[in-house]
């Protein structure tokens, strides 16, 4: 960036459209992925980051501080669940998970194998694809929840600006979001014979 973030959080708020252009830049990813992790479905996730940008522009005036970062993943992650909640309203046929060549292996780490030896990775990509598909049966807000600790690795506090709520109810929601996944985890362990270790080791 040719300027800090504070300036150009201040020259947008001007209507500098260079300078928002560099805010979108830095954000545009985060705001994406934590789109399509949540909706599973790419085009849905454009559309949306795309929403976020925008109004964010319209709306600057209100960011009164903070983490710029986390006032937009916040604005998405409403966005989000108001698609989802559109979408339990109508038929529709299941999203199919979503995947970018672009995005960095991001499972939770309480399931990731540091040690394992390439023969295993295959095996690992899908047990990864078993993590999302499991949360992708959760309840939105507990979606959101597991996504933003155990996918992105945000801390409390930060995932706590994001979902806009007390940091026990953040909390709760965390041990529950996990639960339901193992639960869900354990459910398909018959149909997927290669994640019998990982249940013993981790669920």
């Amino acid at each position: 960036m040719f300027m800090d973030e504070i300036t150009l959080i201040l020259e947008a708020k001007k209507g500098d459209l260079f300078a928002y252009n560099e805010l979108v830049l830095a954000y545009q990813k985060p705001v994406f992925n934590l789109a399509l992790r949540m909706l599973g479905d790419g085009y849905l996730a454009e559309d949306v980051t795309q929403e976020v940008f925008i109004t964010a522009f319209a709306n600057l005036g209100q960011f009164k501080g903070g983490s710029i970062k986390n006032w937009l993943l916040r604005s998405c992650a409403n966005r989000c669940i108001d698609e989802i909640r559109k979408q339990k309203r109508r038929p529709q046929v299941p999203l199919q998970p979503a995947t970018n060549v672009d995005e960095p292996n991001e499972e939770p780490n309480w399931l990731r194998d540091e040690s394992a030896d390439p023969a295993t990775s295959f095996e690992q990509k899908e047990i990864s694809e078993l993590i999302e598909r499991c949360i992708r049966e959760l309840r939105e807000d507990a979606r959101l929840v597991i996504l933003l600790v155990d996918v992105f690795e945000m801390d409390y506090e930060e995932a706590r600006q994001v979902i806009s709520a007390p940091l026990g109810t953040l909390k709760s929601r965390l041990i529950r979001a996990r639960e339901s996944v193992r639960k869900c985890l354990i459910t398909i362990t018959e149909l997927y014979p290669g994640f019998e270790r990982y249940k013993s080791e981790h669920v």
